[in-house]
């Protein structure tokens, strides 16, 4: 009788670390896939970067493409994004000479403790738009 107990149980034990395996993934977070498009002033944005960073876990990136979208990844290409609630920053400029910038985008855009932009991730999402603008029109570009 004995000897039936420590076999169900070892059956037991195998079920549920099989189901813990199953349900631990690659061990990471939780990660839903998400991608988009930058517009600025109602127009793709078409160079640059995104970058989505949570509250204790690791932020996520996307290279914008000429037509404006974006795909992010955290741990491994395409993975997406951790569930919650983000910061994000759009980084869009390129060196022109010596120490002078040219910006596709405000820089004030270019780091998440001042963009002003956030992003609640829940669930998959292949259409989230990120909308920035110049704001000003004299503002200066170049730098």
């Amino acid at each position: 009788m004995e000897s039936t107990h420590h076999l169900i149980r070892c059956y037991a034990m195998v079920a549920l670390a099989s189901i813990a395996a199953v349900g631990c993934g690659d061990g990471g977070p939780k990660r839903v896939p998400v991608s988009g498009t930058v517009l600025i002033d109602g127009k793709p944005l078409t160079v640059g970067n995104v970058r989505f960073v949570p509250e204790g876990a690791r932020p996520s990136y996307g290279q914008v493409d000429d037509e404006g979208r974006f795909t992010l990844s955290c741990f491994e290409s395409g993975d997406g994004a951790v569930t919650g609630l983000h910061q994000v920053q759009v980084s869009a400029s390129e060196i022109i000479g010596g120490s002078k910038v040219h910006w596709h985008a405000p820089a004030k855009y270019a780091d998440y403790r001042s963009s002003g932009l956030t992003a609640e991730i829940t669930e998959p999402v292949d259409n989230l738009t990120i909308e920035l603008t110049w704001g000003d029109p004299k503002q200066k570009r170049s730098k």
